[in-house]
């Protein structure tokens, strides 16, 4: 199928993540300024941008980590839950991985990855426990399915948030800087994960620093700045011809600082 083709399915189609006009403060800080933004079924959006420029909050506001003071977020096609069981299965969709890993201390791998299929989907403890060991595999954490969070690196814990996320199924996954809080030599390992779901076809949101691997992963880069989504791009023509004056200091500041 060609790009054209491509884009023209994606128009009739329902986005699995759509924001529409959505606004949001904090206190005076006008954050999120008339956000429109959507993501479709097996696409990698990749949000960047400089330091304060709303990135983050638009990603949670996505499963409602943040609430929103107007506008509208649907998935696919549904109006956010507000609160309660509703949002609680969305959340179960639309699987996050944070900066801070964000896993329970004192639980074994092979139990953090377990817990919420156990406790939300109600599946059998030994059935989840033999998935969590499938997903472990698959980050490449496998041998580390009975050791406590604080027994594995950096890049080890944030393998076992992506699988943990995973595990509920998502229709599509958010993460949030998931490299920021990695030493340099662990960030390529969650990468190359993020690389395979990726190639594997999985929805995914990113906020990301890591340029070369948005360039690589991204279908569409989305740059933001000052609360504005400023373009939207495919990844070849955003860093090769950004449109916006800001953009173009944007990206001469990272090749200064390379």
């Amino acid at each position: 199928m060609n790009s054209m083709e491509q884009t023209s399915d994606m128009q009739h189609e329902v986005p699995v993540i759509e924001l529409r006009n959505v606004e949001k403060h904090f206190n005076a800080l006008h954050v999120l300024k008339n956000i429109q933004l959507r993501v479709h079924k097996g696409e990698v959006v990749v949000i960047i941008g400089p330091s304060g420029s709303g990135k983050s909050t638009l990603c949670r506001t996505i499963n409602r980590l943040e609430t929103i003071d107007s506008g509208e977020i649907l998935i696919e096609g549904k109006p956010l839950p507000l609160e309660g069981k509703e949002l609680a299965h969305v959340r179960s969709k639309v699987g996050m991985v944070f900066q801070s890993f964000n896993l329970f201390e004192h639980k074994k791998i092979i139990d953090n990855v377990a817990l919420a299929p156990i406790e939300v989907l109600h599946m059998n403890k030994k059935e989840a426990r033999k998935q969590a060991l499938q997903l472990l595999k698959r980050v490449g954490v496998e041998s580390q399915a009975y050791k406590l969070p604080a027994q594995l690196s950096g890049g080890q814990q944030q393998r076992v948030a992506i699988a943990r996320a995973l595990a509920m199924n998502p229709t599509a996954l958010l993460f949030d800087e998931p490299t920021s809080a990695l030493d340099p030599e662990m960030i390529q390992e969650v990468l190359s994960v993020m690389t395979e779901l990726a190639d594997l076809g999985m929805t995914m949101v990113i906020v990301t620093h890591e340029m070369n691997f948005a360039r690589t992963v991204a279908d569409r880069i989305v740059f933001m700045d000052n609360g504005t989504i400023l373009e939207e791009a495919p990844p070849e023509e955003f860093f090769t011809s950004p449109k916006t004056e800001r953009a173009k200091a944007f990206l001469a500041s990272l090749t200064q600082r390379a």
